[in-house]
């Protein structure tokens, strides 16, 4: 298994990055990406000491750890130049806080983060036909995710995703131990949202893919 989006003790997740991968490792995971919540105040920190974790400590984890964040909140306008910032800075993975629709995200995030060209649309609420067409040209992944509340507009991704060829891919946005799910629940949210067990095991492919291209190497099962 694969989780591209959790969180860490450097934003709003419960767990330091030792004991989040640790418990991950434990639960099954081969490969995670640690992306905290992050705008123009904190991103240097969070790809500082993230990255500086992976480096002294990535070998001895039993899981890949991946350096990311998740630009979260950040004004459309400026969501492009935070993308950039952030892989300047060495994140390994751009995520962006999608349109959820349990929090007051700016409306216009979503094309934003498209147009920007991050690697995953993290919850992307309801997103729109024009964008999903968009993320699927610029290869931006959409996000299927575990997560309750953000969950909710899950079938609605999975339509547009499936219309206009948009990868997908399953992620937990784990804050806490608990979010860490087994595959069967992976598995039973995909299909809950409409996925055929094809589109499933391929949506879990695309992130073996995406964690190959980041380490340049062969796939992460």
């Amino acid at each position: 298994m694969i989780d591209l989006h959790t969180h860490t003790t450097f934003s709003d997740g419960v767990l330091i990055p030792a004991e989040l991968a640790r418990r991950a490792a434990k639960a099954g995971y081969r490969a995670m990406a640690m992306t905290d919540h992050a705008d123009h105040s904190n991103l240097d920190l969070i790809v500082s000491n993230i990255g500086r974790f992976t480096a002294e400590t990535g070998a001895f984890l039993g899981v890949t750890v991946l350096c990311g964040v998740e630009i979260t909140h950040v004004p459309p306008p400026l969501i492009s130049q935070l993308v950039d910032r952030a892989r300047a800075a060495g994140a390994q993975l751009v995520v962006v806080h999608g349109e959820t629709i349990v929090e007051p995200v700016e409306v216009g995030t979503n094309l934003a983060a498209i147009e920007a060209g991050c690697d995953i649309l993290a919850h992307p609420g309801l997103i729109t036909p024009e964008e999903a067409e968009l993320a699927a040209e610029l290869g931006v992944a959409l996000e299927i995710t575990t997560r309750k509340g953000h969950s909710l507009t899950n079938g609605h991704v999975a339509v547009l995703a499936r219309r206009f060829g948009a990868k997908l891919v399953i992620n937990n946005d784990a804050h806490e131990p608990g979010d860490l799910v087994n595959q069967e629940r992976r598995k039973k949210v995909a299909l809950g949202a409409g996925l055929t067990l094809q589109e499933y095991l391929q949506a879990e492919s695309n992130s073996r893919d995406i964690v190959s291209r980041i380490l340049g190497r062969g796939r992460a099962d």
